[in-house]
């Protein structure tokens, strides 16, 4: 019982409730101790020992412990694996806990910070190239409100969506953590909740008004209650997990979605736009185009593939800018080359803003601040700058006098640490390079005293030494020690070991005494002058993140030059109208995969326009009908983010809304199947989708029955051509679709090429006009490895049914004496339905035996005629 704890415990107990789900690090000493469950947790996820400590309620106490100095490794482990965690610091030391309460009172610990997957800020537990996204969701009235933000770089964005836009906003997104109001209906199931209270538009809208100090928000634009409301439960979050600190919270921008180019997330998905399929970067579109040189310009340019715009002229200022860059390769190749040496300056100002900042930090700040200048100089000295540049250029200056004292103030290469000083420059500070000379002479006087006192003793083997506990001290080998006991020797005993002995002096305290004094001052200087830096720092927080994006916006659109130039790729036209022209299309991440193998990949053509927007593709699996799918999504996608593509031309006319329906997946927990996933995905096109839309569907209505399936994609061809109205790819098998182009006006049909040599498929990966000839399903698995017998049972079970549909035009002729096709055969009763009325009707008990016969007869020859 909570009455029978120690005062430890009952101190440890009490914060352990106020840390509610989080995993507790109590300091104690040199370590961050867990307990009870939290040790049980930590010891599995970070496979170290579990022990115990005395008892609670008449059990052992589970503990482990991780070390302090090496904390942030293992905070990494927990977070990767889903854990939060809250640091229960030590707020007073020892000696302050004893005169404040005694010898026996237990030192103060409150905890300082909530550590969580959307509050990191330190440079060892984000990935540098990803975005650390937390993001606060909430509904007002029916409409949704987002406030999404990475605390490490400030950034932070509003936004407000229809509660059924939601998923596709929150994919989006993508963020690290996610709140949101605790009770609500809507709340997403991977969100974690907290108070109600805390999402009220009018408090969201005052703690944004007190966090950038205005009176007004009408100065950072218009926002709706929602998003204010989403605001108010972000801070206050943030302001619970800092402890009352808050993160670099840049100035909110509201975002409109229809400025974005819509995808949900089993479009991403099915993209493999930031991840690939089997989890993680490589094989993804993003890896394919990354040639960024920083952190900040990747983590922009998974934003911009992540979101890419619908508004033209923006589209073609990025496009401007990646053409002047690949104009000039030189230029590229210099302005690549200082940013690849620059510091992540935007993280580097989060850690400072966030109070969590280091003298390192400080340096970082100096050295990119003034690289970012010359870089500005450099580029301003170049001719017909594209407009986006000119926009850009000024914010690469006007730190001048920041840089300037942080060039005097700073050493070349600041510590990570400020605890032991060394990290303000020598001639900044008179005073504090006094202090250090005071500190440097005595430690010169000490060496001196030492040599004095070998001399005086004649104990060659005496040493002055120094540690934490016992401060300087002077050793003896345990022979020498009663030389210097006597009374009248001018040294005090102080401790004796196994084999030496320790004494001390009134000289050595004396020196002691002034090197602590001059070393504590200056220790107390250097601190003053580390706050007074980052005071400056902080009140250019956002001149300096300005200079942090611009940084990052030009290493993407060098990027994009860069791999434009090492793939052969092109400026895409960006037109109004609803078209898609692409001549010589590639998938640039197939197109990467199969170049490492010496490989060449086909390239296509692509021409969808209002008359022809809808293209029926057949042809074999795996010639290419999934990858012609995805690579002009791609193409689209790349276009709109502002980058070339991989094309030999591109007229891209923009698009709203992006939809992929491709490949077999599963959802069972959710409990649904692989063609429950495939309808629902549909589903979502057929009511989602617009005209300006650009939709590519493989195999629609292949996990269910051959008639069911075929119904189901005829009538989706069907929709998409006369109610969407949208620009489709459209893949499968079902050469009965075919015939859908003699009613369907704006749809055309075509097939990936492929031949069979001496009984061998070769797959062509080429696209051509026109139907398919024939399915090649059988070839495909003999390829594929499929067992001969196998194959030549297919074969002469596929023979029996196209004789049968030869002989009645019908699919189910023929399938009756198959048991694997009963049930199919029965579905073809209608075709016998005259026969049957006919039956019906006779009087057989009427009917002599000659009668019945020449009926027979009758039946038989009409038969063979038919």
């Amino acid at each position: 019982m909570a009455g029978t704890a120690t005062p430890m415990m009952a101190q440890y107990l009490a914060l352990k409730r106020e840390a509610g789900d989080c995993l507790l690090f109590y300091r104690m000493g040199d370590f961050f101790e867990l307990f009870f469950d939290d040790a049980n947790t930590a010891s599995q996820v970070l496979d170290i020992a579990l022990t115990s400590r005395g008892e609670h309620d008449g059990k052992p106490i589970p503990m482990c412990g991780v070390p302090v100095h090496a904390a942030e490794g293992y905070l990494a482990r927990l977070i990767k694996a889903g854990c939060r965690v809250a640091i229960a610091e030590q707020t007073e030391s020892p000696e302050e806990a004893r005169k404040r309460g005694g010898s026996k009172t237990l030192v103060a610990r409150d905890i300082v910070r909530f550590v969580t997957a959307g509050t990191l800020t330190e440079e060892a537990l984000l990935e540098p190239r990803r975005a650390n996204v937390l993001a606060a969701v909430c509904e007002v009235r029916g409409v949704c409100g987002l406030a999404a933000c990475d605390i490490s770089t400030g950034r932070m964005e509003l936004e407000e969506c229809a509660p059924e836009a939601l998923p596709a906003t929150l994919a989006r997104i993508s963020a690290s953590e996610l709140i949101a109001p605790e009770g609500w209906d809507g709340m997403p199931a991977e969100a974690i909740p907290r108070p109600s209270r805390d999402f009220a538009s009018d408090e969201g809208e005052a703690r944004l008004k007190a966090v950038h100090g205005v009176a007004t928000l009408d100065g950072f634009g218009q926002f709706g209650r929602a998003m204010l409301a989403a605001a108010g439960g972000l801070i206050a979050y943030l302001d619970h997990a800092g402890r009352g600190h808050l993160p670099l919270l840049l100035p909110p921008v509201a975002q409109d979605g229809a400025t974005r180019l819509a995808m949900d997330a089993a479009t991403r998905a099915s993209l493999e736009v930031l991840e690939a399929q089997g989890g993680g970067r490589a094989g993804s579109l993003l890896a394919a185009v990354d040639r960024c040189v920083t952190g900040a310009g990747a983590r922009q340019l998974a934003e911009d593939l992540s979101a890419p715009l619908t508004d033209k002229a923006a589209i073609v200022e990025r496009l401007a800018l990646v053409q002047w860059f690949h104009a000039d390769p030189l230029l590229r190749a210099d302005v690549r080359d200082v940013l690849r040496h620059l510091p992540d300056i935007g993280r580097a100002l989060g850690r400072v803003v966030a109070g969590r900042g280091s003298p390192r930090d400080l340096g970082q700040l100096r050295d990119g601040l003034g690289e970012a200048r010359r870089i500005r100089d450099h580029l301003a000295a170049k001719p017909e700058r594209p407009a986006l540049l000119d926009r850009l250029l000024p914010s690469l200056g006007g730190h001048g006098a920041l840089t300037d004292l942080l060039s005097r103030a700073l050493v070349p290469s600041p510590p990570t640490e400020r605890g032991q000083g060394g990290f303000i420059a020598e001639g900044h500070d008179a005073a504090l390079d006094e202090l250090r000379l005071v500190s440097s002479n005595s430690r010169r006087a000490i060496a001196a005293l030492e040599s004095k006192y070998r001399d005086e003793t004649g104990i060659s083997a005496l040493k002055i030494r120094h540690n934490g506990v016992l401060g300087y001290f002077i050793e003896v080998p345990a022979r020498h020690a009663d030389a210097l006991m006597a009374p009248d020797s001018g040294f005090t005993h102080r401790q004796t070991m196994a084999g030496a002995v320790r004494f001390n002096s009134l000289s050595l305290h004396e020196e002691a005494s002034r090197i602590a004094e001059a070393g504590g001052h200056a220790l107390a200087a250097e601190e003053a002058h580390f706050e007074e830096l980052v005071g400056e720092v902080v009140a250019a927080r956002q001149p300096i993140a300005a200079t942090a994006a611009a940084l990052a916006r030009i290493d993407v659109s060098a990027g994009q030059a860069e791999r434009a130039a090492e793939g052969g790729w092109c400026r895409p036209e960006i037109v109004a109208e609803p078209c898609l022209e692409i001549e010589g299309g590639r998938h640039p991440v197939v197109e990467a995969a199969l170049a490492q193998a010496g490989e060449r990949f086909v390239a296509n053509d692509c021409a969808l326009s209002t008359a022809d927007r809808l293209w029926l593709i057949g042809g074999p699996n795996m010639g290419g009908k999934s990858t012609f799918l995805r690579q002009n999504a791609l193409i689209v996608l790349l276009a709109q983010a502002g980058g070339y593509v991989p094309a030999a031309r591109a007229k891209v006319g923009l698009v709203d809304r992006l939809f992929s329906r491709v490949g077999a997946s599963d959802n069972l927990a959710r409990g649904r199947s692989t063609f429950m996933v495939e309808m629902v995905e549909t589903a979502a096109i057929l009511a989602q989708a617009t005209e300006r839309s650009f939709v590519i569907l493989d195999e629609v209505g292949r996990g269910t029955s051959t008639y069911d399936g075929l119904a189901l994609a005829w009538a989706v061809v069907e929709a998409v051509h006369e109610t969407n109205r949208c620009r489709c790819l459209f893949a499968t098998h079902y050469h009965e679709l075919s015939r859908l182009a003699e009613t369907c006006d704006a749809l055309s049909l075509h097939h990936v090429r492929a031949r069979e040599w001496k009984g061998d498929l070769v797959l062509l990966h080429e696209l051509a006009e026109g139907p398919a000839d024939r399915s090649y399903g059988l070839a495909v698995a003999k390829l594929a490895g499929v067992p001969k017998t196998v194959v030549a049972r297919a074969k002469s079970v596929l023979d029996r049914l196209e004789k049968g549909r030869a002989q009645t035009g019908g699919l189910a002729a023929g399938l009756g004496d198959l048991p694997l096709f009963a049930a199919a055969a029965e579905l073809e009763e209608e075709q016998c339905d005259e026969l049957r009325e006919r039956l019906q009707a006779l009087d057989v008990d009427a009917l002599t035996p000659k009668a019945a016969l020449e009926l027979l007869y009758d039946l038989k020859r009409e038969a063979s005629e038919g």
